[in-house]
């Protein structure tokens, strides 16, 4: 464990983590310092306790617990951070043990959405999230917003009075998930448009700070915020990219993927979410440099998974190779992947290749339907025209006779209104 004297006018916070088997809980620990930071925290301690699972009243041992109020007052910590999601009577419990405002792993997140979010839709999807996070946390929760001292955990769209009820926040809880809902509809319709335009959509995934928004900034031209820390990016930003052969793409950029992301957020963002679960392509962005490049992946993997895009068609784009020292062992992780590319968002290396090769997946992804359309579905044969390559069409009575090669969405709409020949 170690604590040091603050050196700026920052918030305090002292670290706490449980010390597990092999050395992910360090990578973990030292992501949760970098997201302390990214909340404008200053780390003045860690505190860890070697345990194969959290206690289930303090999280760690009644006796630690009781240890961090000693450490927290000697480094003059104002919040403890905890590298790990607790349950509301753990959070209490630990709290009173420690004498010092706690914030866990989720709480954190969210303060720093509460931070990052600038666009009305933004700000009322983190609010959702934070008032779902909050409402189970009420009982106690007035003595541990004053040991906050109006820092992580108190502030954001989602800040609330100490009177609030519970019926008002779950009245409030209700309005905006109706307007979450209107967001989500109107993304769809945006979405109809975007493919009656005929012009495929490929978004931009993977962890945070991969460099997905200097990579949108490189190949259109765009104007997207770009910051060395987690989640500089939350509202989804949508440009035209021309890929080889003249044709052209929708790239997306959205929020980034975390390990363990918040249920909360994923609830709250869904709407915005959808942009990468309605996408004809993805494109996996990799921080090749990252020591936990592997971690990494593997979340933003399950993440895609939760959303219900573990099977769509990816391109994996090892990006900032300019940093990577031992490039012949980073070419040896791609040859796993039949799909990848090793490119530098900033330098522009690599960057034709990820193009071509997303031109490619694009055709690749494209199945082949022979129907017979009938006539009240001929929206469908004017959206093949627009998605996809019409390959022959026929008039027949009962309606039009269509070869094709579309995108899987369509090409199973295709199916289910097809005329039984």
């Amino acid at each position: 464990m170690t604590a040091r004297p603050s050196t700026s006018d920052r918030q305090r916070a002292l670290l706490l983590a449980l010390e597990g088997a092999g050395d992910a809980w360090q990578a973990s620990l030292d992501e949760l310092a970098r997201l302390a930071d990214t909340a404008g925290v200053e780390v003045v301690g860690v505190v860890t306790q070697r345990r194969p699972s959290p206690d289930p009243v303090y999280f760690v041992g009644k006796g630690k617990a009781h240890e961090v109020r000693q450490i927290a007052g000697d480094a003059q910590a104002e919040v403890l951070l905890v590298d790990g999601d607790l349950r509301p009577g753990q959070q209490r419990n630990l709290e009173g043990a420690a004498d010092i405002g706690v914030v866990d792993r989720t709480g954190l997140i969210l303060d720093i959405f509460a931070q990052r979010a600038r666009s009305r839709e933004g700000k009322m999807q983190v609010e959702l999230a934070q008032l779902t996070y909050l409402l189970p946390r009420l009982t106690g929760r007035g003595t541990e917003l004053s040991r906050l001292g109006g820092g992580i955990g108190t502030r954001g769209p989602g800040e609330t009075k100490l009177d609030v009820d519970r019926r008002h926040i779950r009245h409030r809880i209700g309005l905006l998930r109706k307007q979450v809902e209107k967001i989500g509809k109107r993304r769809t319709v945006e979405r109809r448009h975007r493919q009656s335009a005929g012009v495929p959509v490929t978004a931009l995934v993977g962890y945070t700070n991969a460099g997905k928004s200097t990579l949108l900034n490189a190949i259109a031209g765009a104007e997207v915020f770009v910051e060395d820390r987690l989640f500089a990016t939350l509202d989804p930003t949508i440009r035209r990219i021309e890929l080889p052969g003249g044709r052209e793409a929708l790239a997306v950029d959205t929020v980034g993927f975390i390990r363990s992301l918040p249920h909360e957020l994923v609830a709250a963002f869904h709407a915005t979410l959808e942009e990468v679960a309605e996408a004809d392509l993805l494109v996996h962005m990799v921080d090749a440099s990252h020591p936990q490049m592997e971690v990494q992946v593997e979340a933003a993997q399950r993440v895609l998974g939760e959303l219900g895009c573990a099977d769509k068609p990816v391109v994996m784009a090892f990006n900032k190779c300019d940093q990577v020292a031992d490039r012949e062992r980073l070419q040896q992780r791609m040859a796993r992947d039949p799909h990848a590319v090793a490119i530098s968002a900033l330098t522009g290396e690599g960057l034709e290749a990820l193009l071509s090769l997303v031109g490619e997946r694009l055709e690749q992804s494209l199945q082949q339907v022979s129907v017979l359309v009938p006539w009240e579905a001929q929206d469908l044969v004017a959206e093949a025209h627009a998605r996809g390559r019409v390959l022959q069409e026929e008039t027949e009575t009962a309606g039009v006779a269509l070869t094709a090669r579309v995108p899987a969405d369509l090409a199973a709409r295709l199916a289910r209104v097809a005329v039984a020949s």
